[in-house]
């Protein structure tokens, strides 16, 4: 997708992936195992349109996707790939649902409200709050403005929702309260929260860079250059290295979490915006949103090199992989649809 259609007010993932060895019989050598599967669109699922944000549960593994023309979120059951449910956003034809993050600790699925090229100038900035057994919204909080990104600490329940015009807000997971606003700098765009320290990392899509909060004091405390225009940010489970989507340089940046350097960038596709790691293998997931393109790139976590590009639907925008399956979900803006990835054997 071109960047540009849908930023209106500063801006709209060791063991694992080892072979494991055939043990040898007493009489006859064990049959070599089979090849992996290569990695394929298995289902392709119509939702609502202009669909950006997603994200898939790691309790009940339901996948939920915002619909920016509608103003709504798809439910999808990751058993049988159908809508199940379709929420409305809690104020209708002033907004765009954007931004969306499940909390590992609760459920509770968060939406950012913003406003979006597509929708009338009235606005809400605001995050919405869905209770993943009724599918109702349950609370609406007001939150920096033209907020995009959101992100949920497993560690803590904290909720990150980065603000294009500058700020990082903080949300406490029980209470649904601001607690904090951390000033960044203009056009904060993704974000993600280590599960191994905690750390969050936000983009700045104007500024080509990385920042690094401290959650503890809610500080930053680093600035790492990365490629032009980064949008989507992910954190490996398996090895804690960051991965980075620039949209305009079609690489992937990998930072070390340790140094705060980049040990590595990744050609990619053309105009990648979202990424996600597999918690089960180790791979990351990149989608490749321009319309002439229309992919994902997988890249083996361990070697950082790309070893399947895989056709999806029309300029695809945000990607998650299922924690329970390792399946890869991702949202297609263009075509108002998801693509469903089988994760099973990649690495």
């Amino acid at each position: 997708m071109h960047v540009h259609l849908i930023r209106a007010a500063g801006v709209i993932t060791a063991a694992g992936a080892l072979a494991l060895l055939g043990l040898a019989g007493t009489a006859t050598p064990a049959a070599a195992r089979p090849a992996a599967a290569p990695p394929a669109v298995i289902a392709t699922i119509p939702v609502g349109g202009l669909p950006l944000g997603i994200a898939a549960s790691t309790r009940t593994g339901d996948v939920y996707v915002t619909s920016a023309a509608d103003n709504n979120v798809s439910v999808i059951s990751g058993r049988t790939y159908k809508v199940t449910a379709t929420i409305p956003a809690p104020t209708p034809g002033t907004s765009s649902t954007y931004g969306i993050a499940a909390s590992p600790r609760t459920g509770a699925v968060y939406v950012t409200n913003t406003i979006l090229c597509c929708r009338a100038s009235a606005r809400t900035d605001s995050v919405s709050v869905i209770n993943p057994r009724t599918n109702k919204v349950t609370a609406t909080i007001p939150v920096g403005t033209a907020p995009r990104g959101v992100a949920v600490s497993a560690r803590t329940g904290a909720v990150y929702v980065a603000s294009a015009t500058g700020s990082v807000s903080v949300i406490n997971g029980r209470t649904n309260k601001v607690t904090a606003t951390i000033p960044v700098g203009d056009e904060p765009e993704g974000v993600t929260v280590s599960p191994r320290t905690g750390a969050v990392y936000v983009t700045n899509f104007s500024g080509s860079s990385v920042w690094k909060i401290n959650p503890r004091t809610n500080k930053v405390t680093a600035t790492i250059p990365v490629g032009i225009d980064p949008i989507g940010v992910a954190v490996s489970p398996l090895t804690g290295a960051v991965y980075v989507a620039n949209n305009v340089d079609n690489t992937v940046s990998v930072i070390n979490p340790r140094t705060n350097e980049v040990t590595a960038t990744i050609p990619v596709g053309s105009e990648p915006a979202g990424v996600a790691v597999s918690p089960r293998t180790g791979a990351v997931y990149v989608a490749n949103s321009l319309f002439d393109d229309s992919t994902v790139s997988m890249i083996n976590g361990w070697t950082n090199t790309v070893t399947a590009t895989i056709p999806v639907g029309r300029e695809p925008w945000g990607v998650t992989v299922s924690r329970r399956t390792g399946t890869v979900y991702v949202s297609n803006s263009a075509g108002g649809t998801v693509s469903v990835i089988s994760g099973k054997d990649a690495r």
